[in-house]
């Protein structure tokens, strides 16, 4: 017995059992499916915990500058979700913009918030990000993980498009299963709806439109977030993989996982920056549409990129490029770390468990 447990240990102390004898090529083997739900499900807490008071901030300056009419959206996003707020009454946006606070900047905004709001003012938006942006996140990672695995064992190799075409399968199935839970929560939002009322009115919506009308906004929003899913993990795996033989380490760490997860999250944000304009209007479309009855334009993607191109040129598909590289890598970066940690701590405590079993 003492023999078996001291060679499972190896020579450093550490487990070398066949389930732990290289992390870096199995990642999810030696935890259950459950465990990398809890993991990702913390690695969405931390993120959104993180950012959502870069975005909270940046709505606050946006509102100063050009305040919202009654009834009109505004697209909130913290890295892992984008949600639509609608406003209700006139100048104001319900429950974000009740003190008339001026704010000069973006760091005189942070210092007045906190002093005359409170610190959880700069939270103000995460209930409902947490409400989607975690299950999302949680059938996202897993998803990827298992077909990342199952793929590989399929294979029979350290196929290096295996990310690619995981990352793209599972943010479609991730994007396809929240889609309808978005515009449910939309319509809610935008006409405070009880939950009678908005059972009828999404009754009415399929009788007359068909099951489909549940993913309006389906498609622009895949056509942004499948090539970035396929671009990150892709850039990811391939960004670590060349960190841990620069840093002769067997297993990524908790800085590698880091900032593997930036670079790649910035370059894809980059490349998918057209899409991701091009989903912006059609979200706030929808939210119009369902606030104020306004007919959405029915102009497939590519004439809506083309109509951009003719009117700002190829600089109007690159809207917004600074703001969200800044946003989306460190979103990336602490989201895929927090992710990999608690997947580490889990194998850890599995193999700890197999040992103490001995």
């Amino acid at each position: 017995m003492g023999a078996s447990r001291q060679h499972a240990r190896g020579r450093n102390g550490q487990v070398s059992s066949t389930m732990a004898e290289n992390p870096s090529e199995h990642p999810s083997r030696g935890i259950t499916p459950m465990q990398q739900m809890l993991a990702s499900g913390t690695g969405a807490l931390f993120t959104s915990l993180f950012v959502t008071p870069l975005d909270v901030v940046k709505i606050r300056l946006q509102a100063q500058r050009t305040p919202f009419s009654k009834g009109k959206c505004f697209l909130y996003c913290n890295g892992l979700m984008d949600h639509l707020y609608v406003c209700q009454n006139g100048n104001s946006c319900t429950a974000w913009y009740k003190t008339p606070t001026r704010f000069t900047g973006t760091l005189d905004a942070f210092v007045k918030i906190i002093r005359y709001e409170g610190v959880r003012s700069l939270w103000s938006g995460l209930p409902p990000t947490l409400v989607m942006a975690v299950p999302a996140t949680v059938i996202y990672f897993t998803s990827y993980d298992q077909l990342r695995d199952f793929l590989r064992a399929k294979m029979d190799s350290q196929g290096r498009y295996i990310p690619l075409v995981a990352g793209a399968i599972a943010r479609l199935g991730a994007v396809t299963v929240i889609s309808p839970l978005e515009l449910i929560r939309t319509k809610m939002q935008s006409r405070q709806l009880s939950y009678r009322e908005l059972h009828a009115c999404i009754q009415s919506s399929v009788a007359q439109d068909g099951w489909l009308s549940l993913w309006r906004g389906w498609g622009p929003t895949v056509l942004r977030d499948v090539p970035f899913s396929a671009l990150y993990w892709y850039n990811y795996e391939l960004v670590k993989d060349a960190l841990c033989r620069r840093f002769h380490l067997k297993e990524a760490s908790f800085t590698v996982s880091f900032a593997a997860g930036g670079i790649s999250g910035m370059v894809a944000a980059v490349l998918t920056l057209p899409f991701d304009v091009v989903k912006t209007q059609r979200q706030i479309e929808l939210g119009n549409m369902e606030t104020l009855q306004v007919t959405a334009s029915k102009s497939s993607t590519w004439l809506l990129m083309r109509r951009i191109q003719a009117e700002s040129g190829t600089r109007g598909l690159f809207a917004g490029f600074l703001p969200r590289v800044i946003k989306v890598a460190p979103a990336c970066a602490i989201m895929i770390s927090t992710y990999e940690f608690g997947k580490a701590f889990f194998q850890k405590m599995n193999q700890e468990q197999q040992l103490s079993s001995l």
